[in-house]
C-alpha cells in the first residue's frame, strides 16, 4: 500500500519566489543600445537584451565538424571583431532529414513546438541566457541537452527559452547542439585501415558535449556563472546522454549535479554490434565494407551530408559505443558509475511514457483486440509473460481501466520506465550515491493528451514555458492557470537543485522507493505502481540497440 506525504506550504512558498552565426560586425559602439557584448575564448560575441535577460544564440564552441567528420571535435578558431549571436544557429543533420513542423494548436493533439535552424555539419553551437555579464557573481549554471534519442533533435525551439528560469532563479541557462546519428555515433575504428584516424568515431557526439562543457568551464564566468556549480539536465535522449557523461572520464569534474527526465542509458552498444551497424549504414551510403578499398578516409570525406543521412536511416538505434577508450564501461551496468557517486542526481519519468507518440489515441481498442495490439507494441520487452497474462494482471490491479488505459500503462511499464528503475536502484545500492539520489513521477493530466502525462510533458514545466508550449499543455487562459502552480514548483526544483544540490523530498531507498509525484497537488508516494514494477522486473529489460 502506498503512503503519501503532502508537500508542505513552506516548500511551495520557497519555490514560488524563485539561423547560424551572422557576419563579423563593426566596432562595439555601432552595435546599438540593446546589444550586449561578451568576450569568449573564441572571440567577442554580441547578444540581445530581452525582458532584462541577456540572450546569446549561436555561440560557436567547436569548429565546423565537416573538417573533423567522424573524428573528435576541435575548438573553434579565434576570430576578430564581434560576432552577432542573436538568431538560432545551425542544428545537426537529422536522421529523418525532414523538418518537424508545428501543427495548429486547435488540432487538439499533443505536440512540441517546432524546431528551427538550418541543418548543417557546422553545428557545434550553444545558447546562453543570463541576467549578468562580468559582474563577479557566481550564479548556478543549468546546461540542457536535448532529446530525440541519439538520432534527431535540437535545442533550437521556443520550448527551451531560458528567460523564465533566469528571471525566477537568477541562474545561467546554457543549451547545446551536437552531432547525432551516424555523424556522431558510427563506429569505424574496427574497419581495416581506419583505426587510428577514427578511433573516437563511435562516440564523437558525446565528445562534442564534453567540449561544450569545457567551454562552460572556461567561459561561463564572463556570463556571471559559476563553473563550480554546473547542473547537466536532459530529456529523453538528452537524459540518456547525461547518464553516459556520468561514466566518461573525459567529462569528470565538468558538472556537479544531474537531472534526467525520461531518459536513461544503462548499457552502451558493444563494439561488435556497433561495427555491424556501421557496415549496414555504409553500404546504404554507397560504400561497401565487403569490397576492399571502398571504405577509406578519402571516400568518407567525399560523402555528401544527404548520403550520410540516408545511411543513418538504416538503423533506429544509434547509441554511444563501449569502445574501451572514450567510454570504457556501460554507463549503469553492472553498477552505478563510481566516478559520479558523489554527484547529486534526480531521475524523473512521466506516468504515461508513450513511445511512438500516438498510443493515447488508441481509443478504439476493445478487450478482444487489445492482446494483439499490445503484443505487437511490447513484443521485445515483455520477456516470459504471455500478453494475456499481462492484460489480466492490469485488469485485476485497476478494475476501472478501459482497454486503452491498459495499453498505455503496459507500454510505459515495459518499454520506458525500466531503465529509470534500474539506474535508481543501482544508485540506491551504493552507500555514497544513495544519499544523493531522488526520483519523481510526472502525473499532471495534459488536456492535449486526453488527460494523460505523456513523454516530454515535464519539459514545459521545468523550463516554466507553458505559454510557449500550447500544444503540450493547452492554450487557453484556464488551462495555463491550472498548470502554472506546478510549473512554478518544478522550475523551482531545478533552480534549488542547481543552487544547493538537494531537493525537499526524501531520497530514494530500496525499501520504500520514495517518489515525488508531481500533479495539481504534489505528494510523496511509497513505491507507486509497485505491482507494475515487480512484473516489469520479471521481464528482464534490455535496452534496444544494446
Amino acid at each position: 500500500m502506498s503512503a503519501s506525504v503532502m508537500v508542505g506550504r513552506r516548500a511551495v512558498l520557497r519555490y514560488s519566489g524563485l539561423v547560424g552565426m551572422a557576419a563579423v560586425m563593426g566596432p562595439v559602439g555601432a552595435l546599438g543600445e540593446g546589444v550586449r557584448v561578451a568576450k569568449t575564448s573564441g572571440g567577442r560575441v554580441s547578444g540581445a537584451l530581452v525582458d532584462g535577460v541577456k540572450v546569446f544564440k549561436g555561440i560557436a564552441y567547436g569548429a565546423d565538424t565537416r573538417g573533423t567528420r567522424f573524428m573528435a571535435p576541435k575548438k573553434v578558431a579565434a576570430w576578430a571583431g564581434v560576432k552577432a549571436c542573436t538568431e538560432w544557429p545551425h542544428r545537426a543533420p537529422q536522421q529523418q532529414g525532414a523538418e518537424r513542423g508545428q501543427r495548429a494548436v486547435e488540432d487538439g493533439h499533443y505536440h512540441l513546438p517546432a524546431d528551427q535552424g538550418v541543418q548543417s555539419e557546422d553545428c557545434l553551437y550553444l545558447n546562453v541566457w543570463t541576467r549578468g555579464l562580468r559582474d563577479g557573481k557566481k550564479r548556478p549554471v543549468v546546461f540542457y541537452i536535448h532529446g530525440g534519442a541519439y538520432n534527431n533533435g535540437t535545442v533550437n525551439a521556443d520550448l527551451y527559452d531560458g528567460r523564465r528560469l533566469c528571471q525566477r532563479g537568477d541562474v545561467v541557462v546554457v543549451t547545446v547542439n551536437h552531432r547525432l546519428n551516424a555523424f556522431g555515433y558510427m563506429e569505424l575504428a574496427s574497419l581495416p585501415g581506419l583505426a587510428e584516424r577514427y578511433k573516437d568515431s563511435g562516440n564523437v557526439g558525446m565528445l562534442d558535449l564534453v567540449l561544450a562543457l569545457e567551454w562552460v568551464r572556461d567561459n561561463i564566468a564572463e556570463f556571471g556563472g559559476d563553473a563550480g556549480r554546473v547542473t547537466i539536465f536532459g530529456q529523453s535522449g538528452g537524459g540518456a546522454k547525461c547518464a553516459t557523461l556520468m561514466a566518461m572520464e573525459s567529462a569528470k569534474g565538468l558538472f556537479h549535479r544531474v537531472l534526467t527526465m525520461s531518459g536513461q542509458q544503462v548499457w552502451a552498444a558493444p563494439m561488435a554490434l556497433a561495427t555491424e551497424r556501421a557496415k549496414v549504414a555504409l553500404k546504404a551510403m554507397g560504400l561497401d565494407p565487403a569490397k576492399p578499398g571502398q571504405v577509406t578516409a578519402e571516400a568518407l570525406d567525399g560523402l555528401t551530408m544527404e548520403q550520410i543521412q540516408a545511411g543513418a536511416r538504416t538503423t533506429g538505434s544509434w547509441l554511444p559505443v563501449k569502445d574501451g577508450w572514450v567510454l570504457a564501461r556501460d554507463p549503469f551496468d553492472p553498477d552505478a558509475p563510481g566516478m559520479s557517486a558523489k554527484i547529486p542526481m534526480i531521475l524523473g519519468n512521466t506516468k504515461d511514457e508513450i513511445m511512438g507518440g500516438t498510443a493515447w489515441r488508441q481509443a478504439g481498442l476493445t478487450w478482444e483486440t487489445l492482446p494483439a495490439e499490445l503484443g505487437k507494441a511490447i513484443a521485445e520487452f515483455r520477456g516470459p509473460y504471455p500478453v494475456e497474462e499481462i492484460v489480466a494482471a492490469y485488469r485485476r490491479w485497476y478494475p476501472g481501466y478501459k482497454p486503452v488505459d491498459v495499453f498505455v500503462a503496459a507500454m510505459a511499464a515495459f518499454r520506458s520506465w525500466p531503465g529509470q528503475v534500474i539506474e535508481a536502484e543501482r544508485r540506491a545500492s551504493d552507500p555514497v550515491s544513495a544519499k544523493r539520489t531522488w526520483v519523481y513521477q510526472m502525473d499532471f493530466p495534459s488536456p492535449t493528451a486526453d488527460g494523460r502525462a505523456p513523454h516530454t510533458e515535464d519539459l514545459a514545466f521545468v523550463f516554466d514555458n507553458l505559454r510557449l508550449s500550447p500544444g503540450m499543455v493547452g492554450a487557453s487562459e484556464a488551462e495555463i492557470a491550472t498548470a502554472q502552480p506546478l510549473a512554478t514548483r518544478m522550475s523551482g526544483m531545478l533552480i534549488e537543485f542547481a543552487r544547493t544540490g538537494a531537493v525537499d523530498w526524501p531520497v530514494y531507498g530500496l525499501k520504500d522507493r520514495e517518489t515525488m509525484m508531481f500533479d495539481r497537488v504534489s505528494k510523496v508516494g511509497s513505491d507507486p505502481r509497485g505491482d507494475e514494477r515487480r512484473m516489469m522486473v520479471g521481464a528482464k529489460y534490455r535496452q534496444p540497440g544494446t
